[in-house]
C-alpha cells in the first residue's frame, strides 16, 4: 500500500516525501527559533524603508507608470498613437471589438478558401 510508485521514469515513494517535508519543517522552525525574539514596538513598524526618512509625502515617494515604462512606451509610440485614437473606456465598445475578432478568426477557420 505504501510501497514505491513504479513509473516510467523511475520511482516515487510517497512516505520518503512525507519524510523530506517533515525534515524541512523542523529545519525552518530551528532557524526560525534562532532569530531575535524581541522587536521593538513602534508606530512605524511594517512601514517601507525609505533611505532613513521618516516622514515622505506620498507626491516625493510615488513613482508614476509613465516614468516606469517611458521607454517602453516611446519604442511603441507608433503602434500605440492609432490605438489611442480608438480609446474611448467604454467596455461595450471592447467585448464588441473582440466578438468581432472572434468572429473574423472563425470564419477564417471554417472557410479556409475566404482567406
Amino acid at each position: 500500500m505504501f510501497g514505491p510508485l513504479e513509473t516510467g521514469a523511475g520511482y516515487w515513494t510517497p512516505l520518503v516525501w512525507v519524510g523530506s517535508m517533515v525534515v524541512v519543517v523542523l529545519v525552518t522552525l530551528v532557524i526560525r527559533g534562532l532569530g531575535e525574539r524581541t522587536a521593538k514596538n513602534t508606530h512605524m513598524k511594517g512601514d517601507p524603508f525609505m533611505s532613513g526618512n521618516p516622514e515622505v509625502s506620498k507626491e516625493n515617494s510615488h513613482v508614476r507608470a509613465g516614468n516606469i515604462y517611458w521607454g517602453f512606451l516611446k519604442a511603441m509610440e507608433p503602434y500605440y498613437k492609432p490605438l489611442m485614437k480608438w480609446h474611448n473606456g467604454n467596455v461595450n465598445d471592447y467585448v464588441l471589438m473582440f466578438i468581432m475578432v472572434i468572429a473574423v478568426l472563425l470564419l477564417a477557420i471554417v472557410l479556409p478558401g475566404v482567406f
